[in-house]
């Protein structure tokens, strides 16, 4: 089989993606004397006018981003993909190159996570240096939590158009070139390269779903999908917390922004072994490709595709039509909305009521610590329930305990109700529930959508999280932010609504083939 199959259209295209990739980390580079010059300083820049050097390597960034955007440019072919059935036996064995597939994309996942997780280690550091007040410096999540709302909604887009490795290669060099955050001189800076970051990792989270989605057989669809959600939310923390630790006492707050260098290339040097979906292929018509995909994966196919063969399948009433794709994507959107307020919003504000109550900065710290322990295990439970039980019900019983989480807090105003008085149960309810349907949401989306819109709804749905986190943080910086109780009884009603709605237009995807998503039902 040709390696270079699904990887560039021809040689002319390969060489423009690695010369891009060239371009782009020397224009990164040449930023970094310009960090090197704080050094006596602890590596403060504040107020130091930008080089020559930094902007021939700005314009190299730039010249690197639209080389290897045309280098990853897939042909379109013109056969006949009717003809036979390219997508893989949905009872297929794991085998080695499935579980290189799940690694790289589980990379990629700690990657996305670890952005927004850096800004809660930036912020002390950039707002000391520059001089902002609190609310001066809430701008810069504002900021990149916008561009990653804005990534979604793109590269959900492109991977329907352009590929699904295509697009997280691209959102990676995006990635790479904006870690000159770390050598920007002023906030001003600092914020349109930390939105440009947002945009670059808020494309790899829907899209590595999607691709995995259509990678892995119907019997491990599943429990892979929701693992590798995990291991990306854990190790992403768990990353940017240990790097943090081992790295901001020397370098200061900057070298959290220019790692992003290291870790992008790294995730383009594997980017070889990086498979494209079958699916996707077949859909552009590639079917050579596709066939050499599979065979990778130790799959041969030669079976004719017929609708006899489509037949002895049993196949559901998949929402295909547009009023049902319509409504299920209402579902979807509310939940992700929800979801990302509560995230983003009430979580990151339950630490400031649990103070104004009369706790430590320490004891309130302590108390969300405990509950997070106490919940961490349910994410297993969460992952087992997913894959074995329901994948629809499992969705909407994470909608159900956040819920029951945010009454729990409104209803904690009552002095007649021993159970909540103390915040340790709401709190649980809340990180149960939160991470619950994290760690779902996503994947149900990427099993729920016909291939030929896959890409664009997962990412329409992971905007729509980030659009919630956005609307708390504008809430925020505005200084617009109320009482804990009402924030959580003003939410608890669009979750209810939301719960509805998933039992009403949701649909059952546990142990079902993609395939008959592009079907028509049959009797």
């Amino acid at each position: 089989m040709r390696r270079e199959a699904s990887l560039f259209s021809d040689p002319l295209h390969a060489l423009a993606f690695w010369a891009g990739c060239v371009a782009v980390t020397v224009g990164v580079l040449l930023h970094l004397p310009m960090f090197l010059m704080g050094k006596s300083e602890h590596y403060r820049l504040a107020g130091m006018p930008m080089g020559l050097d930094m902007l021939i390597g700005m314009g190299l960034i730039i010249g690197g981003t639209v080389a290897t955007a045309y280098g990853l440019l897939p042909p379109r072919k013109t056969e006949d993909k009717t003809l036979e059935e390219i997508a893989p036996p949905e009872d297929a064995p794991l085998t080695p190159a499935h579980w290189v597939q799940i690694v790289i994309l589980a990379a990629a996942l700690i990657i996305d996570v670890m952005k927004p997780a850096t800004l809660g280690f930036v912020i002390p550091g950039m707002r000391a240096e520059y001089g902002l007040t609190f609310a001066g410096v809430t701008v810069l999540p504002f900021a990149a939590l916008l561009g990653t709302t804005v990534g979604s909604f793109i590269w959900g887009l492109l991977a329907d158009l352009y590929g699904r490795r295509a697009t997280i290669l691209l959102a990676s060099v995006i990635f790479m070139g904006t870690s000159i955050c770390g050598s920007m001189p002023s906030f001003a800076w600092n914020i349109f390269m930390c939105f440009m970051m947002g945009v670059g990792a808020g494309g790899l989270l829907p899209v590595a779903y999607a691709l995995l989605a259509e990678i892995m057989p119907t019997r491990h669809r599943g429990w892979c999908l929701v693992l590798v959600g995990g291991v990306g939310s854990v190790g992403g923390y768990f990353a940017t917390s240990t790097l943090s630790a081992w790295l901001q006492p020397t370098f200061g707050w900057r070298i959290m922004w220019l790692i992003n260098l290291p870790l992008a290339l790294i995730l383009i040097a594997v980017s070889p072994l990086l498979q494209e979906s079958a699916r996707f292929l077949q859909s552009m018509g590639r079917l050579l490709e596709a066939r050499e995909t599979l065979a990778r994966f130790g799959i041969a196919v030669d079976r004719a595709w017929t609708p006899v063969a489509a037949a002895r399948r049993k196949i559901p009433q998949w929402p295909s039509e547009p009023p049902k794709i319509f409504g299920l994507t209402c579902a979807l959107s509310l939940t992700a909305l929800c979801v990302g307020f509560v995230n983003f919003g009430v979580l990151l504000w339950l630490p400031g009521s649990l103070m104004r109550e009369g706790r430590t900065v320490g004891a309130a710290s302590e108390l969300i610590a405990q509950s997070s322990l106490i919940a961490a295990p349910t994410t297993l439970l969460v992952s087992w329930l997913y894959s074995t039980w329901s994948t629809k019900r499992t969705l909407v019983l994470t909608v159900a305990i956040t819920t029951v989480g945010l009454i729990a807090i409104l209803l904690r105003d009552l002095d007649n109700l021993p159970l909540l008085s103390s915040p340790v149960l709401p709190v649980v309810l809340l990180i149960v529930g939160t991470s619950g349907i994290i760690s779902v949401l996503l994947p149900y989306s990427a099993e729920s959508y016909p291939l030929r819109i896959r890409g664009r709804a997962t990412g329409w749905v992971a905007g729509f999280s980030k659009g919630g986190g956005l609307l708390a943080q504008g809430l925020g910086t505005l200084a617009l932010v109320p009482a804990l109780g009402v924030t959580a009884g003003a939410v608890a009603l669009p979750c209810l609504l939301s719960i509805v709605l998933l039992a009403t237009l949701g649909h059952e995807t546990h142990e079902l083939d993609l395939r008959d998503l592009e079907q028509p039902a049959q009797s």
